[in-house]
Formats: C-alpha cells, sequence, structure tokens
C-alpha cells in the first residue's frame, strides 16, 4: 500500500503521460481505502486530456490536471489524514493512533497540528543486526505456507538469460564490505522472490549473488537498500512476472 500520504504525492503531469490512482499515493491510509480517489484523479486525467485534444494542443503536458485535483476533494479528503501515518510511526500504534484521532478531528474543525509531518526514507529505518533477533520461521508445510522459491513460480516470472541484469549496483563492493557486517546484507531477507543471495560464506569468502531472472518487479530493493546501492531499470524485452487468473 502506498501509505505516504499528501506530502509524498509526486508530479503528476509529464510530457507523454500522467499519474493516477495508486500509482500516485492517493490512498486515505486511516480508512485503508483509495478506490474512490484513484477513479476520481482517472476521471480528472481524462477530462485534461480530451480539453487538450478540443484545443488541439498535441505533445502537451496535461498541467491542469494536477492543478484540478490539488483543488479537487481528493486534496481535502488527503490533507485531512496527511499526518496520521508520520504520527503512528514516530510515536507507535497507541500514542500514534489517539494523536492522529485528535489531529483529523480537529481538522474537520479547521485547526490541527499547525504543520506538515515529513517521512524518513524506508532506507533509513533498517536496524542493524546486532539490534535485531533472528527470527526462526517454522518451515513450510506446503499448506498454508509455502517456501518462496514456490511462490515465485506460481508468478511466471521470465526474463530472458542472455540480457543485461536489470537489477544494477552503483559499488559492488558494497553488498559485502558494508551490508553484510552492519545488517547482515538485508537483502537477502527484504526480497520476496529470492532475487539477493550470500553465497560462500561458510568458505569465509561472501558473494553477493542477484538471481535476477526470480524479479517480480516490486521494486524493494530500490527503496529499501541502506545506501540506495541498488537501481532497478526496466529489463529488456518486457520481460517480468505474468500472472494469468488475474
Amino acid at each position: 500500500i502506498n501509505e505516504g500520504g499528501w506530502q509524498s504525492i509526486p508530479t503528476l503531469a509529464f510530457p507523454g503521460g500522467a499519474l493516477i490512482g495508486c500509482s500516485a499515493g492517493f490512498v486515505n491510509v486511516p480508512r485503508i481505502k483509495g478506490t474512490h480517489t484513484a477513479m476520481k484523479s482517472g476521471m480528472l486525467a481524462a477530462e485534461a486530456a480530451f480539453a487538450a485534444v478540443q484545443a488541439d494542443r498535441s505533445g502537451d503536458v496535461l498541467d491542469e490536471y494536477e492543478a484540478n485535483l490539488r483543488s479537487s476533494w481528493i486534496a481535502s479528503e488527503l490533507q485531512l489524514v496527511k499526518n496520521a501515518e508520520p504520527l503512528l510511526s514516530k510515536f507507535g500504534n497507541t500514542l500514534g493512533t489517539l494523536l492522529a484521532g485528535i489531529d483529523m478531528w480537529m481538522r474537520t474543525l479547521k485547526v490541527g497540528l499547525p504543520f506538515t509531518m515529513k517521512h524518513k526514507p524506508d532506507n533509513e529505518k533498517i536496524w542493524p543486526k546486532e539490534a535485531c533477533a533472528k527470527i526462526d520461521y517454522p518451515k513450510p508445510d506446503g499448506v498454508i505456507s509455502f517456501d518462496r522459491l514456490s511462490s515465485v513460480f506460481l508468478s511466471n516470472t521470465n526474463h530472458e538469460e542472455d540480457q543485461p541484469v536489470h537489477l544494477q549496483l552503483k559499488d559492488p563492493a558494497v553488498p559485502i564490505a558494508y551490508n553484510l557486517p552492519l545488517y547482515d546484507e538485508p537483502a537477502q531477507r527484504y526480497c520476496p522472490a529470492g532475487v539477493y543471495e550470500v553465497v560462500g560464506q561458510e568458505e569465509g569468502l561472501p558473494k553477493f549473488q542477484i538471481n535476477a531472472q526470480n524479479c517480480v518487479h516490486c521494486k524493494t530493493c530500490d527503496i529499501k537498500d541502506p545506501t540506495q546501492n541498488i537501481n532497478w531499470v526496466v529489463p529488456e524485452g518486457g520481460g517480468g512476472p505474468n500472472y494469468p487468473n488475474m
């Protein structure tokens, strides 16, 4: 879920396209809903595109889409709850929920916190390995729980074997020299598809291995890597997951 809220919404219109719906982050986090805002943003984008076509403005940036959205009820609704998620992150579930409720209630009365709280990037929230107890996960039973690679198989993900790896490292030394001693290289755990592995540790020769064929394009690594060392780029030939039953 894109839970950044109002303060995380990016520039919405660019040459040749626009961001609408959940791709732009129009989710009302406290209410866990966003279908209504997604639909409205699509309507606003369509109206802006129609107006551009009527005026014969080819190749134009749909600036009116963003302007109209930021003056619509989408903006009013998301501004009402904009501090909810940051308050929970900062003060925890109990106190954070209480403070968020007070702020939202006061905003309905046209008051509330006199500032917009900011988010800390996800990559800055990773704890060092010494601060974390290792989780002993039970072995998957194949009925209720399943191993990671079985679930990757169900995604029908595929990339041509001879294409350049689309998961690029800015500095190939960082995973072993920095991430491994400090964080036990978190990429091998936060990746849901088993793309990243550290091999050779038993022999004292650890190596960071990227199984790009398994990638389901969630982009967690691009967002979560502690030093922002991993860069996800578009693979060749439209490779990736294919969910035939959806």
